[in-house]
């Protein structure tokens, strides 16, 4: 199977390397990037030129000299424009993509990567529901795990749950000292009781002592305690999971905490750990100290009591990560960035598999933008429920004469995928403001925006099968499309497998969101500026509106991959 854009960069890359040889250089990487001016440009030529003692002009107009194109390439020319080098795909290329893509149809563009990863996201604390704070990782993380597995690879998504630390022993205290109201959520359920342990607690401090002594008898093993704890965090956990899934958000397996503890692996880490001579007793606790890794503070991995904390869970949970994949991908909030260089050094130093980490900055809302009890945090079941009934009102001005259950049906895909969008456009590190007026305009490029893009083309593709102007089996003539517009989205679309390949190697999200708006601009130039269903000569209409099915495919390959629902029609 050709993957298109990545076969072009192939081609691209031994025409260079062939030249390159040819003009009595060496280079082991082209350096090819995005161009302005053409398909790729290579920026080889100003790394060469300080070895040549030659201007990077020279250097490119020499390379350019040398330049060889074999027959049915991919390629159309190259030429020295100034320091660069600038490619521009052939015929055979753009015909060959959308060939490609009829044939291929959903499958197009995916599918060229191997191996096995575990990526672990959202994994918040099951002491009550996801809120706003927490949807960003849930989104990125998600986008992220649909990324991969469309590029090929074997994904395995986590949610890794603390099932024992401070936090669930209040939770598990709380069930026997507070009504559990049966008739809420869960896991707002949980929060309530979470809240009025807290408050009791700060009104008696002396009862603290309770919650050490569950913290021990758990780490202990006991049963019963473990069976209270258990039955707490089942609760909240049953309840998060019904918010992921109204986010369109899945995840594989739910390991524990506590599952590290009754296997030995904690135990068997920290003796690890101590073998390095890394460890010392600080004020009774057991530190690592990590200063030739560029960290001052010590790394606590065992309480003054013997107990352990969830970073030492966390390494031997990542150790076990380790033996299992090739790849171990985190998802966290920007304040884990000190402890997951912390957690990756320890690794490192006893030779175990490090994580990548994806660290993103957090996500707000316009003060005032959603009602909410007073002095509560806004949960996620909120704003989500906020966001479908805007886009319903949104849907009903713009359909008013379809029945409520289609209103209903489109406020749902096109809300959650105003959520989802707006949140995972944004480069991780920067952090973001979402503003569910702008998320749910239809008339900027963002979620709704690429999804009526995607039911434009369903229309269009209905329309034609109405007036019997198109049959999808039969044979197109791809060399009829040579408008600007229409060479501008065939190319677009043949980038889908290399802005895969991009966002895995990279983990940016945001690249591949801003790769589908693009594409739906794409789309959408190409419908304005020629005839389709109007076009006079047949066979040019045939190839148009194949070219029409051709952008439904993507888009909705594109759309899948993002977490976002496809309609047909808006």
């Amino acid at each position: 199977m050709i993957i298109l854009f990545l076969d072009f960069i192939d081609q691209v890359t031994s025409i260079l390397n062939d030249a390159v040889s040819s003009a009595g250089f060496e280079a082991d990487d082209m350096e090819l990037g995005p161009s302005q001016h053409a398909d790729l440009s290579s920026r080889i030529a100003f790394r060469l030129a300080s070895v040549a003692k030659q201007s990077p002009k020279d250097v490119a107009e020499k390379i350019a000299g040398e330049i060889v194109i074999p027959k049915d390439s991919f390629v159309e020319k190259v030429e020295a424009l100034g320091p660069y080098l600038n490619i521009w795909a052939s015929r055979n290329f753009i015909e060959g993509t959308v060939l490609a893509i009829r044939e291929q149809k959903e499958a197009f563009g995916g599918n060229f990567s191997e191996g096995r990863i575990l990526l672990e996201h959202t994994s918040a604390n099951p002491n009550g529901p996801l809120h706003v704070g927490h949807i960003r990782n849930s989104i990125i993380g998600d986008t992220l795990g649909r990324i991969l597995k469309r590029a090929g690879y074997d994904v395995e998504l986590h949610y890794y749950v603390n099932d024992m630390g401070r936090q669930i022993a209040i939770v598990s205290w709380a069930l026997g000292q507070f009504e559990f109201d049966e008739s809420s959520k869960p896991d707002h359920a949980i929060a309530d009781v979470y809240i009025k342990a807290n408050a009791e607690l700060n009104a008696h401090p002396e009862k603290v002592a309770e919650i050490d002594k569950l913290m021990q008898l758990v780490e202990k093993g006991d049963a019963a305690t473990i069976e209270t704890f258990d039955k707490a965090v089942g609760l909240a956990v049953s309840g998060i999971k019904e918010t992921l899934k109204k986010m369109n958000v899945a995840h594989d397996e739910f390991p524990k905490e506590s599952s590290f503890i009754r296997s030995g692996d904690v135990s068997r880490i920290v003796e690890e750990i101590k073998a390095t001579g890394r460890t010392e007793i600080d004020n009774g606790a057991l530190v690592v100290d990590l200063k030739d890794y560029g960290f001052e503070k010590t790394l606590v991995i065992q309480r003054t009591d013997g107990t352990s904390l969830y970073t030492t869970r966390d390494l031997a949970y990542h150790e076990w990560k380790g033996e299992r994949a090739d790849r171990i991908i985190d998802v966290f909030g920007a304040d884990h960035k000190l402890i997951s260089g912390q957690l990756k050094a320890t690794l490192n130093a006893i030779g175990k598999k490090e994580p990548e980490f994806v660290i993103f900055e957090f996500v707000s809302l316009p003060e005032g933008s959603m009602s909410t009890r007073s002095g509560k945090f806004i949960s996620a079941d909120e704003l989500l429920d906020q966001i479908k009934t805007q886009a319903y009102k949104e849907v009903d001005k713009r359909r008013p004469e379809m029945p409520d259950d289609f209103k209903a049906d489109v406020a749902e895909i096109v809300g959650i995928g105003a959520v989802r969008y707006d949140i995972v456009k944004v480069s991780p590190e920067k952090s973001t403001v979402f503003d569910w007026k702008e998320a749910l305009d239809f008339e900027k490029q963002g979620g709704p925006f690429i999804q009526y893009s995607h039911a434009r083309a369903c229309s269009i593709l209905q329309k034609a099968r109405d007036e019997g102007l198109w049959k999808p089996e039969e044979p197109i003539n791809a060399a009829l499309l040579v408008e600007d517009s229409e060479v501008s989205l065939i190319k677009k679309m043949a980038m889908f497998d290399n802005m895969l390949d991009q966002c895995a190697k990279e983990l940016r999200p945001h690249t591949f969101a801003i790769y589908a708006r693009e594409l739906a601009d794409a789309f959408n130039q190409f419908y304005r500026f020629v005839s389709v269903l109007n076009a006079e000569d047949e066979q040019l209409r045939s190839s148009r509106i194949a070219l029409v099915d051709c952008a439904r495919m993507v888009l909705a390959n594109t759309l899948d991959t993002l977490g976002l629902g496809a309609p047909e029609s808006m």
